[in-house]
């Protein structure tokens, strides 16, 4: 049984996880760059302060990867990465709420996933959870519809931020063909470098070597947000049990929501608010049921 001293420290370094999440789409836009340039960036710091950490713990040596995990590894760098691509895109058509709200379908999509891919069986409990998450869907994507003059923005702002839920999902599937054994940090630094390689093609150079208050910006989503975030995340899980993760992991989109309101004005209307709260609510339920422990591997590429 989890000590009272750990249990406490992990309950704060999962909340301090969390509000730092919550405060990812401030920065991405507060820095004025165009979306590859900051995910090229928060890439290359984060994959390099992973390594340094990974370095000073001494977790390289010997080589953990066998060639099939490294593939696995990779993979999944490729769909993480893209996810980021597509739920930065998501912040710049629809509010960093809705966008944050929508990205929170992700576990329901890897239940479907699950399903076609693993042979998984969909219960009654996990397709009245179905329903629930896409009656969440539908009150936060309406009202938004009705408020804006552009609807066509909004959609593609929706479906981005689905699209990199999708994404997220493949990429939680695929961390879960690799060996347990692996240190999370360093896979964490193999996918980021991944991002390295697959952005640099796309950088405007030209714009971010510009100076300004931009680099802060970049500077703290790939130092902060990438190498101290997952690490507290990551010895967090090691302390909470599954449900405390599942409830603590409802202060992201939460946060997220209130930055956007005090940092550009949107604000979610009440039935927003409630579609924001059965989708996360639901993931609670879930994370609570009788099968904790498929839950946990959800939390760990976020």
């Amino acid at each position: 049984m989890t000590s009272s001293p750990t249990l406490h420290r992990g309950i704060a370094e999962m909340l301090i996880a969390m509000l730092l999440s919550g405060t990812i789409g401030y920065f991405v836009l507060a820095s004025g760059q165009p979306v590859w340039n900051v995910v090229f960036f928060r890439c290359l710091l984060g994959s390099s302060g992973l390594a340094l950490y990974g370095y000073w713990r001494g977790l390289w040596t010997p080589w953990p990867f066998s060639r099939t995990a490294l593939a696995w590894c990779l993979a999944g760098g490729i769909a993480l990465v893209g996810n980021w691509a597509l739920l930065f895109n998501a912040y710049h058509y629809a509010s960093i709420g809705i966008a944050t709200a929508l990205y929170h379908t992700q576990p329901f999509l890897l239940m479907l996933l699950g399903a076609a891919f693993l042979g998984e069986t969909l219960t009654r409990r996990k397709w009245l959870a179905l329903g629930l998450a896409f009656a969440g869907l539908l009150l936060i994507v309406l009202p938004g519809l009705e408020a804006r003059q552009s609807t066509a923005s909004l959609l593609l702002g929706c479906a981005l931020a689905l699209s990199a839920a999708l994404l997220y999902a493949f990429a939680t599937l695929i961390t879960k063909r690799l060996p347990p054994g692996i240190p999370p940090a360093l896979i964490a630094s193999l996918q980021t470098l991944v991002g390295v390689v697959l952005s640099a093609p796309l950088l405007d150079a030209r714009v971010a070597v510009q100076p300004g208050a931009h680099w802060l910006d970049l500077a703290i989503l790939g130092l902060v947000h990438t190498c101290v975030m997952y690490l507290l995340m990551y010895s967090a899980f090691r302390r909470l049990p599954t449900h405390l993760i599942g409830a603590l992991g409802f202060v992201y989109p939460v946060a997220a929501i209130l930055v956007d309101w005090l940092a550009f004005g949107h604000r979610l209307g009440p039935a927003q608010w409630l579609g924001m709260l059965l989708i996360v609510g639901t993931n609670l339920w879930l994370v609570r049921g009788p099968r904790p422990a498929a839950a946990a591997s959800l939390a760990e590429q976020r």
